[in-house]
Protein backbone atom coordinates (compact mmCIF):
# COMPACT_ATOMS: atom_id res chain seq x y z
CA UNK A 1 0.00 0.00 0.00
CA UNK A 2 1.00 3.45 -0.87
CA UNK A 3 0.62 5.99 1.11
CA UNK A 4 0.94 10.10 0.45
CA UNK A 5 1.66 12.46 3.36
CA UNK A 6 1.59 15.68 1.57
CA UNK A 7 1.80 19.75 2.93
CA UNK A 8 3.45 22.63 2.31
CA UNK A 9 7.34 23.19 2.29
CA UNK A 10 8.24 23.31 6.07
CA UNK A 11 4.82 21.60 7.12
CA UNK A 12 6.20 18.69 8.58
CA UNK A 13 6.09 16.08 5.87
CA UNK A 14 9.17 14.45 6.02
CA UNK A 15 9.13 14.44 10.03
CA UNK A 16 5.55 12.59 9.75
CA UNK A 17 6.40 10.07 7.15
CA UNK A 18 10.08 9.36 9.00
CA UNK A 19 8.12 8.64 12.89
CA UNK A 20 5.41 6.46 10.48
CA UNK A 21 8.26 4.31 9.11
CA UNK A 22 10.10 3.80 12.46
CA UNK A 23 6.39 3.37 14.04
CA UNK A 24 5.70 0.22 11.35
CA UNK A 25 9.37 -1.17 11.25
CA UNK A 26 10.30 -3.40 9.53
CA UNK A 27 6.87 -3.37 7.22
CA UNK A 28 7.21 -0.12 5.79
CA UNK A 29 10.06 1.93 3.68
CA UNK A 30 10.10 5.63 2.45
CA UNK A 31 10.63 7.80 -0.34
CA UNK A 32 10.19 11.64 -1.46
CA UNK A 33 8.84 13.94 -4.22
CA UNK A 34 11.99 15.73 -3.47
CA UNK A 35 14.44 13.10 -5.27
CA UNK A 36 12.50 13.67 -8.57
CA UNK A 37 13.01 17.14 -9.23
CA UNK A 38 14.31 17.47 -12.85
CA UNK A 39 18.05 17.57 -13.84
CA UNK A 40 19.01 21.28 -14.02
CA UNK A 41 22.86 20.15 -14.95
CA UNK A 42 22.34 21.95 -18.85
CA UNK A 43 22.08 25.14 -17.65
CA UNK A 44 24.24 27.60 -15.78
CA UNK A 45 24.46 28.09 -12.34
CA UNK A 46 23.28 31.26 -11.76
CA UNK A 47 20.00 30.41 -14.48
CA UNK A 48 19.43 27.25 -12.36
CA UNK A 49 19.18 29.31 -9.34
CA UNK A 50 16.07 31.55 -10.76
CA UNK A 51 13.90 28.99 -11.93
CA UNK A 52 10.96 28.81 -9.65
CA UNK A 53 11.28 25.16 -7.92
CA UNK A 54 8.09 25.87 -5.97
CA UNK A 55 5.36 24.78 -9.06
CA UNK A 56 4.72 21.35 -10.05
CA UNK A 57 6.37 21.56 -13.07
CA UNK A 58 9.77 20.95 -11.51
CA UNK A 59 9.14 17.33 -10.75
CA UNK A 60 10.02 14.50 -13.63
CA UNK A 61 6.30 12.90 -13.60
CA UNK A 62 7.12 10.39 -16.16
CA UNK A 63 9.61 9.41 -13.98
CA UNK A 64 7.88 9.14 -10.73
CA UNK A 65 5.23 7.42 -11.87
CA UNK A 66 7.52 4.67 -13.18
CA UNK A 67 8.82 4.22 -9.96
CA UNK A 68 5.18 4.18 -8.18
CA UNK A 69 3.57 1.99 -10.64
CA UNK A 70 6.53 -0.65 -9.81
CA UNK A 71 5.86 -0.16 -5.95
CA UNK A 72 2.31 -1.00 -6.19
CA UNK A 73 3.50 -3.78 -7.51
CA UNK A 74 5.84 -5.24 -5.02
CA UNK A 75 9.03 -4.91 -7.47
CA UNK A 76 12.30 -3.23 -5.85
CA UNK A 77 13.19 0.26 -7.43
CA UNK A 78 15.92 1.99 -8.25
CA UNK A 79 15.45 6.19 -6.81
CA UNK A 80 16.95 9.61 -8.27
CA UNK A 81 18.92 11.41 -5.96
CA UNK A 82 18.48 15.26 -6.08
CA UNK A 83 21.63 17.58 -4.76
CA UNK A 84 19.62 20.85 -3.82
CA UNK A 85 22.47 22.65 -3.74
CA UNK A 86 23.57 22.31 -7.41
CA UNK A 87 19.95 21.54 -8.76
CA UNK A 88 20.96 18.64 -10.40
CA UNK A 89 20.65 14.70 -10.07
CA UNK A 90 23.27 12.93 -8.94
CA UNK A 91 24.91 9.54 -10.45
CA UNK A 92 24.39 7.42 -7.89
CA UNK A 93 20.96 5.64 -7.70
CA UNK A 94 19.29 4.09 -4.13
CA UNK A 95 17.77 1.09 -4.11
CA UNK A 96 13.95 0.71 -2.42
CA UNK A 97 13.04 -3.08 -1.57
CA UNK A 98 9.32 -3.52 -1.48
CA UNK A 99 7.72 -3.61 2.27
CA UNK A 100 3.75 -3.55 2.37
CA UNK A 101 3.89 -0.17 3.10
CA UNK A 102 5.89 2.66 1.07
CA UNK A 103 5.03 6.15 2.87
CA UNK A 104 6.22 8.77 0.07
CA UNK A 105 6.44 12.22 0.93
CA UNK A 106 5.83 15.06 -1.13
CA UNK A 107 4.72 18.76 -2.08
CA UNK A 108 2.47 18.05 -4.94
CA UNK A 109 1.38 14.05 -4.73
CA UNK A 110 -2.11 14.70 -4.69
CA UNK A 111 -2.80 17.31 -7.75
CA UNK A 112 -2.51 15.19 -10.55
CA UNK A 113 -4.74 12.15 -10.86
CA UNK A 114 -2.53 9.80 -12.48
CA UNK A 115 -0.22 9.92 -9.62
CA UNK A 116 -2.89 10.13 -6.62
CA UNK A 117 -4.66 6.93 -7.94
CA UNK A 118 -1.92 5.01 -6.59
CA UNK A 119 -2.15 6.01 -3.41
CA UNK A 120 -4.47 3.79 -0.78
CA UNK A 121 -4.22 6.28 1.97
CA UNK A 122 -3.85 9.95 2.04
CA UNK A 123 -2.17 12.44 4.67
CA UNK A 124 -2.87 16.34 4.13
CA UNK A 125 -0.54 18.64 6.86
CA UNK A 126 -2.21 21.93 7.41
CA UNK A 127 0.58 24.06 8.94
CA UNK A 128 0.39 27.70 9.32
CA UNK A 129 2.42 30.11 7.06
CA UNK A 130 4.66 31.29 10.23
CA UNK A 131 5.48 27.78 11.05
CA UNK A 132 6.46 26.85 7.62
CA UNK A 133 8.57 29.70 6.96
CA UNK A 134 10.56 29.51 10.25
CA UNK A 135 11.04 25.64 9.82
CA UNK A 136 12.04 26.13 6.42
CA UNK A 137 14.14 29.00 6.96
CA UNK A 138 16.31 26.34 9.50
CA UNK A 139 16.26 23.85 6.98
CA UNK A 140 18.04 26.23 4.29
CA UNK A 141 20.57 27.51 6.11
CA UNK A 142 22.32 23.94 7.52
CA UNK A 143 21.89 21.99 5.04
CA UNK A 144 21.42 23.49 1.60
CA UNK A 145 23.95 26.24 1.85
CA UNK A 146 21.23 29.34 1.63
CA UNK A 147 21.83 32.99 3.58
CA UNK A 148 18.74 33.65 4.89
CA UNK A 149 17.71 36.88 2.83
CA UNK A 150 17.77 34.40 0.36
CA UNK A 151 15.43 32.05 1.99
CA UNK A 152 12.79 34.90 2.73
CA UNK A 153 13.03 36.45 -1.06
CA UNK A 154 11.77 32.98 -2.33
CA UNK A 155 9.20 32.48 0.33
CA UNK A 156 7.62 35.73 -0.23
CA UNK A 157 8.24 35.38 -4.09
CA UNK A 158 7.52 31.93 -4.87
CA UNK A 159 7.09 29.76 -2.23
CA UNK A 160 4.13 30.78 -0.65
CA UNK A 161 2.30 31.97 -3.90
CA UNK A 162 2.65 28.23 -4.91
CA UNK A 163 1.01 26.70 -1.84
CA UNK A 164 -1.85 29.03 -2.02
CA UNK A 165 -2.44 27.79 -5.45
CA UNK A 166 -0.96 24.63 -5.67
CA UNK A 167 -0.85 22.66 -2.39
CA UNK A 168 -3.75 24.04 -0.56
CA UNK A 169 -6.41 22.63 -2.80
CA UNK A 170 -5.43 19.28 -1.93
CA UNK A 171 -6.68 18.68 0.99
CA UNK A 172 -9.87 17.85 -0.35
CA UNK A 173 -8.50 14.38 -1.64
CA UNK A 174 -6.73 13.51 2.14
CA UNK A 175 -8.36 10.42 4.23
CA UNK A 176 -7.02 12.74 7.50
CA UNK A 177 -6.06 15.73 7.54
CA UNK A 178 -3.62 16.82 10.55
CA UNK A 179 -3.57 20.61 11.76
CA UNK A 180 -1.63 22.37 14.29
CA UNK A 181 2.09 20.76 15.70
CA UNK A 182 2.14 16.84 15.63
CA UNK A 183 1.77 14.88 18.49
CA UNK A 184 2.99 11.56 19.22
CA UNK A 185 -0.61 10.49 19.65
CA UNK A 186 -1.04 11.29 15.93
CA UNK A 187 1.64 8.81 14.87
CA UNK A 188 0.09 6.24 16.58
CA UNK A 189 -3.29 6.81 15.55
CA UNK A 190 -1.97 6.96 11.82
CA UNK A 191 0.10 3.81 12.09
CA UNK A 192 -2.63 2.00 13.66
CA UNK A 193 -4.90 2.91 10.83
CA UNK A 194 -2.26 2.02 7.92
CA UNK A 195 -1.23 -1.65 9.73
CA UNK A 196 -5.08 -2.17 9.59
CA UNK A 197 -5.54 -1.12 5.91
CA UNK A 198 -2.59 -2.64 5.01
CA UNK A 199 -3.65 -6.08 6.38
CA UNK A 200 -6.65 -5.66 4.56
CA UNK A 201 -5.17 -5.76 0.92
CA UNK A 202 -2.96 -8.26 2.16
CA UNK A 203 -5.87 -10.33 2.93
CA UNK A 204 -7.89 -9.41 -0.14
CA UNK A 205 -4.52 -10.98 -2.23
CA UNK A 206 -4.02 -14.05 -0.16
CA UNK A 207 -7.70 -14.53 -0.94
CA UNK A 208 -7.72 -13.64 -4.51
Amino acid sequence: MLVAVVGGSGSGKSWLADKLAAALAPDAARLSLDDFYRDRSHLPLARRARLNFDHPRSIDWPALEAVLRKCSQGGAVRLPCYDFKTHCRGSERRILKPKPIILVDGLWLLTRLGVRSFFGFRIFLDCSARTRFHRRLTRDLRERGRTEASVKEQFRQTVEPMHRRYVVPQAKYADVVLRGERQPSDVRRLAAILRTRADGISGQGQDA
